[in-house]
């Protein structure tokens, strides 16, 4: 009999018994046998406990808490590959990897090569190095919009950075956004946020001037009629629309090629800026991040994530003639110490030269590919009710029917609390997924075929009892 404490996780003991479901070279998660209803602290909760007494809520980004899925979170020791391990030394198949930038691996060895290398010379510089010149050189080779890039330290960053400079170039003080689509948490982009506002069920969030909130425009995602709408609300009033060119803040949403089509059209007749926010979507589902898998180029990109490796990172980009308004080359001031720091770049330089070898992204789609066509198929042999998607290292479920076009759908349709007790199981299984039903997950080329069946199998065993 397995015995879990109040959050319903393993506890770290003796290796629970699988028989000859589990080889040992799987991930297994161990747990003690105890008399019912015992409750057992384990190192994760004292770790979280004292954590509530030094931070907001326990943790330093908010979706970490846990709150959709109840219970504590684990409380990572290391991770490696495409696993990770908790301080109760329970291992799962990770399928978050730090949010994404873990997409060559965990620790890999060749970046932390490089990063090894990069300590002896010095870890911020707050001046020009050559590191820079190298990585911008891949962003621009490589995503079709960009001709110019400013690198900073976050996706938050790039992104009210970008919204400056949309603001700089046109005149125009309003920007459209989407519901549900979340980019950082500055001001103007925390209005009908998607991502860890729609994961807590919070309101637009305290703290953003009514005049901030008031020139941030809001349409319905995959709905151009909704777009023209508030165009001719505010003629001649909108710097640009700024979007997820694959959601993934609310759950994994894919956008119709004609929806984006419509935007550039849209924007080129108005006037407006098209941005493109690929911190999540860069170099994830295609060498040149989603702007070249659909064949549409935006004025401008946000990025992060995976361009620096695994360290703190963003950059923002475009045309040359608008990326020389920002400063020094023009009035649009924007700078930051750590901005371009040689670590992020390293890394960066290494994962992309790494996500360029042939069979990289064949690699991702294929693994992906099983994972979500294992998970839904055991769904389905449940009577579970399931729509997913991929597009290659990218993906995600919901519990209901589909189609779900855009987040007003996944707020209506989602069994979250079936999630819930998805994600509770799934952890007992030793499967890590992403904490909440509004985030998409992320695959790694690591991950391999044996953990890919490891994970379906888990996902079976779960859906037949919950």
């Amino acid at each position: 009999m397995q015995v879990l404490n109040k959050s319903a996780r393993p506890v770290a003991g003796s290796q629970r018994a699988q028989g000859s479901r589990r080889s040992s070279k799987m991930p297994v998660i161990r747990a003690v046998a105890a008399v019912e209803k015992t409750l057992v602290t384990t190192k994760s909760d004292e770790v979280m406990a004292e954590a509530r007494t030094l931070f907001p809520g326990g943790v330093n980004s908010p979706v970490r808490a846990f709150r959709s899925v109840g219970g504590n979170p684990i409380v990572f020791d290391r991770v490696k590959g495409p696993y990770c391990w908790d301080v109760d030394g329970n291992k799962y198949v990770d399928y978050i990897g730090s949010w994404g930038p873990a997409i060559v691996g965990a620790a890999n060895d060749e970046v932390n090569e490089v990063l090894r290398a990069q300590l002896e010379k010095g870890t911020s510089f707050g001046a020009p190095g050559p590191l820079e010149n190298v990585l911008a050189k891949m962003v621009i080779d490589r995503v079709p919009s960009v001709e110019m890039v400013r690198f900073v330290s976050s996706g938050t960053e790039a992104c009210l950075s970008v919204l400056r400079l949309m603001r700089a170039y046109t005149k125009r003080e309003k920007v459209l956004k989407f519901v549900g689509c979340y980019h950082g948490h500055a001001d103007s982009f925390l209005v009908k946020a998607g991502s860890g506002v729609a994961t807590l069920g919070l309101p637009d969030s305290p703290g953003v001037p009514a005049s901030t909130a008031a020139a941030t425009l809001n349409a319905t995602y995959n709905d151009l009629e909704s777009v023209r709408e508030v165009f001719a609300a505010n003629k001649g009033q909108i710097a640009g629309v700024i979007l997820e060119p694959v959601v993934g803040n609310s759950g994994f949403i894919v956008p119709t090629k004609e929806f984006l089509e419509g935007l550039r059209e849209i924007t080129k007749a108005e006037g407006a800026l098209l941005c493109f926010d690929e911190v999540m979507t860069g170099f994830r589902i295609a060498k040149g991040c989603a702007q070249e898998h659909f064949g549409i180029t935006p004025d401008l990109t946000t990025m992060g994530k995976v361009i620096g490796g695994g360290l703190p990172v963003g950059a923002y980009g475009g045309r040359k003639d608008i990326m020389e308004l920002v400063a020094p080359a023009g009035p649009m001031y924007q700078a930051g110490t750590l901005s371009g720091n040689p670590l992020a770049m390293a890394a960066g330089i290494k994962t992309l030269e790494i996500l360029g070898r042939p069979g990289a992204y064949e690699h991702l789609d294929r693994v992906t590919s099983k994972l979500v066509d294992g998970i839904v198929a055991a769904a389905k042999e449940s009577g579970h009710a399931i729509t997913a998607g991929h597009i290659s290292g990218m993906f995600g479920f919901f519990f209901c029917d589909g189609p779900i076009t855009c987040y007003e759908d996944a707020a209506a349709k989602a069994d979250t609390a079936k999630f819930a007790r998805f994600h509770r199981a799934m952890l007992e299984e030793g499967v890590y997924l992403a904490p909440s039903q509004f985030e998409a997950g992320f695959t790694g080329l690591q991950h391999t075929d044996a953990d890919i069946e490891f994970t379906i199998e888990a996902a079976r065993r779960v859906l037949k009892r919950i």
